[in-house]
């Protein structure tokens, strides 16, 4: 078995009044034996489950630990991916055969990722069948936060556990915020990846679908754009190219549209609109789990502003943090600086601040 080892200093002495970390973007890995991407041959395993809503399953896929090491004594954890793209593509999408749930469960730690209905393994709403002007939005966070206690009742019941640590991205924030607020007794650690919060912006007019279509080149001028005029792709074309036609392959409708496209529920941007004119649907101040703040130096989404106001706002956490990434967007799970979000959520995730 090879062995890694990954060491960020996270300091609790504040930097500024957020206590804020930057993390450049340089080679703290050391790997010894077999080349990192045979970490684990073994994909994770998919489950589903009652989600909750109106009958629909939930897939979670689960990747056990493939060696011992500092997650081995912490509870599971649970990624909750963001508005456009499911699990699979996200911190299960291996790069060089490594993904994000490949490198915590080589760290130890019983790793589980959910997909919420409309998106990936789990099953669709049937509005998603019907005209997508004949529904409201469909999979707002309040529905969404409910798919996250099914998940994490589950995987409570399933290890015999009594908590359990969520890492959400960007809209999944919302829904975790949610659910965190809700159920303190129930998570061990929470980490809010480029998390959407509070601004003061003008409100979308208008009545919204229930959902959307995402193309490929969607996907590609979203992720692209992040980056400084004059900075590279952070993203490299040669990766890019295989993700695209596997977010095409989350979706089994794809190809019957033209182009071909992925069909996404449009409440998590009805929810990122809400919270961008001064509604966001949770309340920080009630979250009492340790809770971490990352966001990337070239965010958009989370700029820095917001994650002063989301750290000030989380009066309850016994701990917190706040760490930027070097060279980061807000999909720095897909990039160059994948390597160094995984060691800052790691560090936190096994810390010994409580």
């Amino acid at each position: 078995m090879p062995r890694c080892e990954a060491t960020l200093f996270l300091s609790s002495a504040a930097r500024h009044p957020c206590a804020l970390l930057l993390v450049t973007a340089v080679p703290l890995i050391a790997c010894h034996g077999t080349h990192a991407g045979s970490m684990s041959s073994r994909g994770p395993v998919v489950t589903r489950i009652p989600s909750g809503v109106a009958g629909l399953r939930l897939a979670l896929h689960h990747q056990t630990p493939t060696a011992r090491g500092p997650g081995s004594e912490r509870p599971p954890v649970l990624f909750v991916h963001g508005a456009t793209f499911p699990t699979a593509l996200a911190a299960g999408y291996r790069f060089d055969g490594v993904s994000w749930m490949d490198d915590l469960a080589h760290q130890g730690f019983d790793v589980w990722g959910l997909d919420f209905l409309g998106y990936g393994d789990s099953d669709r709403y049937p509005e998603m069948h019907e005209p997508a002007e004949a529904n409201p939005p469909l999979g707002r966070a309040e529905i969404a936060s409910v798919q996250i206690a099914a998940a994490v009742d589950h995987i409570r019941a399933t290890g015999r556990v009594a908590q359990v640590s969520l890492v959400a991205h960007s809209w999944g924030t919302i829904a975790a915020g949610r659910y965190a607020a809700d159920h303190a007794e129930q998570l061990d650690r929470l980490v809010l990846f480029g998390p959407v919060t509070l601004r003061a912006g003008p409100a979308e007019p208008g009545p919204a679908p229930a959902w959307h279509v995402v193309t490929v080149a969607d996907q590609r001028d979203r992720f692209y754009g992040y980056v400084p005029d004059g900075e590279p792709p952070a993203i490299a074309p040669r990766y890019f190219a295989d993700w695209g036609p596997a977010y095409l392959a989350s979706d089994p409708s794809s190809g019957s549209r033209v182009p071909a496209s992925v069909l996404v529920p449009n409440g998590p941007s009805v929810d990122i609109d809400d919270a961008w004119s001064g509604h966001l649907p949770y309340d920080p101040a009630r979250i009492g789990a340790p809770t971490l703040i990352v966001h990337g130096a070239w965010e958009t989404v989370t700029t820095d502003a917001d994650a002063h106001w989301l750290y000030d706002a989380l009066r309850s956490a016994p701990f917190k943090r706040d760490v930027k990434i070097d060279r980061g967007t807000h999909v720095m799970h897909l990039e160059a600086s994948r390597r160094e979000l995984y060691r800052a959520v790691a560090a936190f995730l096994t810390a010994d601040d409580r």
